[in-house]
């Protein structure tokens, strides 16, 4: 039998045919919407991602904030201060990786105490004599050709300890107990001063050299803690001695009963004729002088310093540079300790007058200036 509908049947497939092209057309382009949709998604994911990571929530927590700062241009800086970036000042910020700046702040760090010392204005300030005060200031580590400037009130301590070991006194920081480290007889540390001239100039030219610094009042207020408040060393000569001698000076009134007080120890360091009791007083005066005096930074080329707001950078960085990191670590860093606390600082000083502030900027100066500290403009003006 023949087909008699041969075209109606074509007509039906070719039908068939574009409602099935136009649906699998339909198809893609629903698709190719979905994955618009998509790709616009995960690109607000990301920049949000992307805008929460370099956020910088604490000085702790930031490990890529210092990329920016090799861009960052030369704005805010103070006289004398020309090539010591203000980003790159110890302001309490930690950075937990930076090692794209690191070289970078220790040269500009030494760079800077340089371009001070050049500084005929500040002569008095950041100058001093290489004499046996400072020598005995500097231990010694000939095994591996250290030398090291101490500072009190610096984590001071805890670098005495690395080099206990490291001259094999003790195997380890841990095993090192705590009234050894300041013992002189029993520490294994001999200090520069022990040494002949000649041995002195030697090692003064070939060792690496290195020291801690802080902010200078700061350090002040921990001094003033540790030695007149809280006393943990149980070291009576300074309430007992040192300070009735201050308060003697420099107490207002007299008729006070009260033990030593922020304010007459300012004014006690403030006072230009401070020397007369300094001599009384003799070595513990180590925990409250200048860094200038404890180390002479302008007479001595020192290798690197360390700034104890950036510590959790700088001692490791110290032990490399000094090709010791292999054998010994610094101990552990509590969290948050080596932050500059401003609020504390303007505690201690809320009620000490202006001149009496003023004229304890004054003494201590050269060490704001050479170590690149901000002026405490919130406290002098």
């Amino acid at each position: 039998m023949k087909n008699t509908h041969p075209q109606g049947s074509a007509q039906t497939l070719a039908g068939r045919i574009t409602e099935w092209l136009t649906f699998d057309n339909m198809h893609h382009q629903w698709l190719l919407l979905a994955a618009c949709f998509w790709v616009i998604f995960m690109f607000m994911v990301a920049s949000k991602f992307i805008t929460l990571t370099f956020k910088d929530p604490d000085a702790y927590s930031t490990k890529q904030e210092f990329l920016f700062l090799t861009a960052v241009p030369d704005a805010g800086k103070l006289p004398g201060e020309k090539h010591f970036p203000e980003e790159l000042k110890p302001t309490g910020k930690v950075p937990s990786d930076s090692r794209l700046v690191q070289p970078l702040v220790y040269v500009e760090r030494l760079e800077l105490i340089r371009n001070v010392c050049r500084d005929e204005a500040l002569k008095n300030l950041s100058h001093t004599a290489v004499s046996k005060f400072v020598l005995d200031r500097i231990f010694v580590c000939d095994k591996h050709k250290i030398l090291f400037c101490q500072t009190p009130k610096v984590g001071n301590t805890q670098w005495k300890k690395v080099l206990i070991v490291l001259n094999g006194a003790f195997p380890s920081i841990e095993e090192i107990p705590e009234n050894v480290v300041h013992d002189h007889e029993k520490n294994g540390l001999p200090r520069l001063s022990s040494f002949s001239d000649a041995e002195i100039q030697k090692r003064l030219k070939t060792y690496f050299k290195f020291f801690i610094v802080r902010d200078p009042f700061e350090r002040l207020i921990s001094a003033f803690k540790d030695k007149f408040v809280h006393n943990p060393r149980f070291e009576p000569w300074y309430r007992h001695e040192i300070a009735p001698g201050i308060i003697r000076k420099y107490r207002k009134n007299r008729t006070e009963t009260r033990g030593i007080q922020f304010e007459d120890f300012v004014r006690y360091l403030g006072d230009p004729n401070h020397r007369w009791l300094d001599l009384q007083f003799g070595d513990h005066i180590i925990h409250w002088v200048t860094y200038v005096e404890l180390c002479a930074p302008c007479e001595i080329k020192y290798s690197v310093i360390g700034h104890h707001e950036t510590l959790e950078d700088d001692a490791p960085y110290i032990l490399k540079e000094a090709g010791i990191d292999h054998l010994v670590s610094y101990p552990t860093i509590p969290p948050g300790i080596t932050v500059y606390n401003k609020t504390k600082v303007e505690r201690y000083f809320l009620g000490i007058s202006k001149r009496d502030i003023r004229r304890l900027y004054a003494r201590f100066e050269g060490d704001f200036k050479l170590f690149g500290y901000q002026k405490p403009d919130f406290l002098l003006n």
